[in-house]
């Protein structure tokens, strides 16, 4: 049988991020400028059961027998098994690759794990539909950050924006007019699960401090979405400054991301803010069709280890 290939997109989180843990909303959006792919090979050579996994982005090279019952990869492969009622896998190939770059708050973890279950499942013959799939990366979202909101599988499973509560059902959104995001990676990796942890922490001792920073945060994020839904992008830039502030209340920002933000303000962003776990990754600075090229060259000039532009826009 012709091998098997599935893919899934990045993602940025526009508005929420950190507050969605704790039941407020959040707004994310698939970036397709960077993918995982996943593909999957009969090897009928090969005894039933042997299953090679290639992932060279991180030096991976193993049977699926050999890896740790809790290696994200193994989680989801397994996953994809107990789903369909599998004791065991055909003898297979599989090559995992990825564009998205990790610990950096582009949903690389969530990405990957899509990419597998659904390329597994279409392999096994039993294609899974998206609630499915989401459901089995959150699995693997655990393992990655800890106590994951759940926005990350979302919107890389259903690769369009959302509005997201936890525990809540998903609501897609269609922007009414689309816009430009510029998108500049600090180059620190930040793995999600320690801001978060020390998020909680603090949360822990004083909750009431911090309940009031997430209900600001959730106000934000639902004038964000009806500045999106109504056609008004040109409001975003104000609330996303509104959010960063936010974001720095909560101890997740950093020097880097700071000086990234501050540079595409001066260049002629509109807004920005931090996008993901914070003390490193990503930034995101809402940019127009003029101001795109000049606000990439100062994150680059600051020292953005790369800048992705990107547009969000209906998805159908």
């Amino acid at each position: 049988m012709p091998a098997i290939t599935a893919t899934a997109p990045g993602k940025v989180i526009l508005f929420g991020e950190h507050a969605v843990v704790y039941g407020r909303p959040a707004i994310a959006a698939p970036v397709q400028q960077v993918q995982a792919r996943a593909v999957i090979a009969a090897a009928p050579l090969r005894p039933a059961g042997e299953v090679l996994i290639d992932a060279p982005d991180i030096g991976l090279h193993s049977l699926l027998s050999e890896l740790a019952n809790i290696h994200p990869l193994a989680i989801a492969m397994r996953g994809v098994m107990d789903e369909l009622g599998l004791e065991r896998l055909p003898a297979c190939d599989v090559r995992i690759t990825s564009t998205i770059p990790l610990a950096a708050g582009l949903g690389s973890g969530a990405a990957i794990s899509v990419a597998l279950i659904r390329a597994l499942a279409q392999f096994l013959g039993h294609p899974l539909p998206d609630e499915r799939v989401s459901a089995l990366a959150f699995e693997v979202e655990k393992l990655y950050h800890g106590t994951p909101s759940g926005i990350d599988n979302t919107v890389v499973t259903y690769n369009c924006p959302v509005y997201f509560v936890k525990d809540q059902v998903l609501e897609t959104i269609q922007p009414l007019a689309p816009f430009d995001l510029a998108i500049g990676d600090t180059g620190v990796k930040s793995p999600t699960a320690l801001t978060v942890g020390d998020l909680r922490r603090l949360w822990q001792v004083d909750k009431r401090t911090y309940e009031a920073i997430f209900d600001e945060v959730a106000e934000i994020t639902q004038l964000a979405r009806q500045a999106i839904e109504s056609g008004h992008p040109e409001h975003l830039g104000t609330l996303m400054d509104a959010n960063q502030a936010c974001l720095e209340r909560m101890g997740v920002s950093s020097p880097d991301l700071e000086r990234l933000i501050a540079a595409a303000r001066l260049a002629g962003a509109a807004g920005a803010k931090l996008s993901g776990g914070g003390r490193g990754g990503n930034m995101i600075a809402l940019v127009g069709a003029t101001s795109a090229q000049v606000v990439a060259k100062a994150l680059v000039e600051n020292g953005a280890q790369r800048v992705i532009l990107t547009t969000v826009r209906k998805s159908f």
